[in-house]
């Protein structure tokens, strides 16, 4: 994925809003779902999905990294943006993979582990823009390469 090579005005203030607005969404979850059992079975569940949708599509070397099964050599459309966490799994096609670039990834690892079967749907009411999408704040714009590193703010992290 290419940053963004200019980000809009205000991109900052939006991605702390987003932020706050997951923080305020995560009160209503029970917290029986959250960093539990039920979680830990959603997070090794999307791990075998990813393990097996990465044996199928992966013509790379598997390797382990930091913490991460990273499926390389992948098609673009098994995939979405430069790569894709699935659990404990990391999809991807041929591009750089950094130090940066997979403890972005590790983030959502861990995001995978807290909120388990919650993950897929969570992430899809945060939105494709990575912008507001508080999952990819969390886990950092710059690491994840959606904005250049050279930006003066830095939202949550």
């Amino acid at each position: 994925m290419s940053p963004i090579a200019t980000p809009p005005a205000g991109w900052e203030a939006d991605a702390a809003r987003a932020v706050a607005r997951g923080e305020k969404l995560d009160r209503f979850i029970p917290g029986v779902l959250l960093d539990s059992p039920i979680s830990r079975l959603g997070y090794w569940y999307g791990s075998t999905v990813g393990w097996v949708w990465g044996s199928i599509w992966s013509t790379g070397r598997v390797t382990k990294q930091q913490g991460l099964w990273v499926f390389r050599g992948m098609p673009s459309w098994t995939y979405g943006r430069g790569g894709t966490c699935v659990g404990g799994c990391f999809l991807t096609g041929d591009g750089a993979i950094t130090p940066r670039l997979l403890q972005h990834e590790a983030v959502h690892k861990r995001q995978w582990q807290r909120y388990g079967f919650l993950m897929p749907v969570l992430y899809l009411l945060a939105g494709r823009n990575p912008l507001r999408n508080r999952f990819e704040i969390a886990a950092g714009l710059e690491d994840g390469n959606y904005v250049p590193r050279t930006t003066a703010a830095r939202p949550t992290r």
